[in-house]
């Protein structure tokens, strides 16, 4: 492997349980990732959600997930988040990660958000110092200032958003992962969005997935189609 890719996946494989299809939650992934598994063989209740996958990025690349529902997108995310681990292959990721992969993961409900800022930082790997001498610049971002000493239990999806956005792209991370995260919020802050991906992405490593694929032909430097699990060429 080499050390100029921040993202490195060689023959990688993935199994779930069938009745993980629809229900498997992130606590379950993160509570799988200490059960031992050969990733030899299936048993009659589960499948491959991915085979067979290679792929690598450098820094200052983006490459985008395209696809149907359940093809396998989001669980190359939450491989390389560490959410959980491959059955069979080799992944290597060297940095920094900041997921936007689920709305409001790593957000503690009862927290207001601002002590989610801190929580969430601390999840993407900032420093106690990094979040106290960015919290305002945060804030400003995520146009939360009204709200910010609310529970975040009572924000919106779109705030969700913005508060998990600005935290994520004001971490000094080295690899972004972004699933449909700008399918929440309206067309302004959507745009705010797509303009700080630009700025950042010659500094970072990036993986967005989407349905659409306009949004993923303006950033991404390649888009990669899978399907049933499989990266599917041409």
């Amino acid at each position: 492997m080499s050390s100029e890719y921040l993202i490195e996946f060689v023959d990688v494989w993935k199994k779930y349980a069938m009745h993980h299809l629809h229900h498997r939650s992130l606590r379950e992934d993160i509570v799988s990732i200490f059960k031992k598994d050969s990733g030899e063989t299936l048993k009659n209740t589960e499948f491959w959600a991915l085979q067979r996958i290679n792929l690598s990025v450098r820094r200052g690349e983006c490459i985008g997930l395209y696809g149907p529902n359940g093809s396998g997108k989001s669980t190359i995310l939450k491989i390389i988040a560490a959410v959980t681990r491959p059955s069979r292959g080799d992944v290597t990721v060297r940095g920094r990660v900041a997921p936007l992969i689920e709305l409001g993961a790593g957000f503690h409900p009862d927290l207001s958000g601002r002590e989610n800022i801190y929580l969430n930082g601390a999840i993407v790997g900032m420093s106690l110092k990094e979040i106290k001498n960015k919290i305002d610049e945060i804030i400003e971002f995520s146009e939360l200032s009204d709200f910010i000493e609310m529970p975040v239990k009572k924000y919106s999806s779109g705030m969700y958003l913005r508060l998990g956005f600005s935290v994520a792209v004001h971490s000094s991370a080295d690899i972004l992962l972004m699933d449909e995260i700008l399918a929440v919020g309206d067309a302004r802050f959507q745009k705010k969005c797509l303009d700080k991906i630009r700025q950042l992405k010659p500094n970072r490593c990036m993986v967005l997935v989407s349905h659409s694929l306009q949004m993923l032909s303006d950033f991404a430097d390649a888009i990669i189609y899978i399907e049933k699990g499989q990266i599917k060429e041409g």
